[in-house]
């Protein structure tokens, strides 16, 4: 055993008693002290703006449930806003962009400013959590090129992202383009939360699902392994590097070529068939489906065995595979959470 912390352990493949358990959107809609934070804050982007409420909200989940590590407040739009785009959350609609980038001529209007002048409150936050957090280690994020391009060209949330994925096809050089921008700011983002104290990176590749094979190695995998390997050469070796790709099952053999410490998957797909495509030398993350946790605490605590069972405990850091959602009631997230302690290999 290792005296890191135990998620930081895991993440590099080193043994560790149990694996280490948190959540995607562990801060959010689903505690009711989240909920009175958000009510003060009047709107979400407030919400994001606000240091010391990032900060109380990222702290939550932590002081009730206890997970072995903390991840940022903050939204994988909140780059889109620092390079220049204009983002609105609107109440019952979900974000959208209100200049969405179509034309070379919108491109023009995307920076890729100093991070901590673009959006001194997300390093303002990192940094207050380091002192509240103990050794309760900090993960920072952002979206994926591929990602945050889709939301920037379609302009909202959608089934398809029909307008971005046209883009691709019809207008490849304009594309490359803003992928390329949008990999130099991340990598500045990126970088610049771990010199305020973040000590694992998740990139977020949501959208991935969206692609074809071809397609998701051209345009998504291409400029996710870009921002890693930059990432990496900024940020040294001792920082976990982790890489979440939504419905990706069917490519397994592109997510060898991922050059991240750990490759997150959702639950289309069962750990050990990834850990025998893509090798012993990497930790997995995941995969239990959030829905299950909607079916109660026993059906939770069931679930969550399967998923522990499933890599005998050897590099593995057990999270959702994708965000808690909003009507999932605590008394499964507390039996999870007690499953996992409590399971030994």
């Amino acid at each position: 055993m290792t005296d890191q912390p135990r998620f930081l352990a895991a993440c590099r493949g080193l043994p560790v008693d149990r694996p280490p358990v948190w959540l995607m959107r562990q801060a959010g809609r689903y505690l009711p002290e989240y909920q009175e934070v958000r009510a003060r804050a009047g709107d979400f982007l407030t919400l994001c703006h606000t240091a010391d409420m990032a900060i109380e909200v990222t702290l939550q989940p932590i002081r009730r449930f206890g997970f072995d590590a903390a991840i940022l407040f903050s939204d994988i739009l909140v780059p889109a806003e620092a390079m220049g785009a204009t983002v609105v959350f609107a109440a019952g609609e979900g974000p959208r962009i209100e200049d969405p980038v179509r034309s070379a001529r919108d491109l023009e209007r995307l920076r890729c400013p100093a991070p901590e002048e673009a959006c001194p409150y997300v390093f303002e936050a990192v940094r207050g959590l380091r002192r509240a957090l103990g050794d309760t280690p900090l993960v920072g994020f952002a979206a994926a090129p591929w990602t945050l391009m889709a939301y920037l060209v379609e302009g909202h949330a959608s089934r398809e992202f029909g307008v971005a994925k046209r883009m691709l096809l019809a207008e490849p050089d304009l594309a490359r383009a803003l992928l390329g921008k949008i990999a130099d700011y991340t990598v500045a983002h990126l970088a610049a939360q771990v010199r305020a104290g973040a000590q694992a990176l998740q990139l977020f590749d949501t959208w991935a699902e969206l692609l074809t094979p071809g397609d998701y190695a051209a345009w998504a995998l291409a400029y996710a392994r870009d921002v890693l390997q930059r990432v990496r050469e900024a940020v040294g070796p001792d920082v976990p590097l982790i890489y979440f790709s939504k419905g990706t099952a069917g490519h397994l053999q592109l997510l060898r070529e991922v050059p991240s410490d750990v490759v997150s998957v959702d639950w289309r797909i069962d750990l050990p068939t990834v850990r025998a495509a893509l090798g012993e030398g990497r930790a997995l993350q995941g995969n239990l489906d959030p829905i299950v946790l909607l079916a109660g605490p026993e059906v939770t605590r069931a679930r969550a065995r399967v998923v522990l069972d499933a890599l005998g405990g050897r590099a593995h850091v057990f999270n959702l595979g994708h965000g808690i959602l909003p009507t999932t009631p605590i008394a499964s997230v507390e039996a999870l959470v007690e499953t996992v302690r409590a399971w030994r290999p």
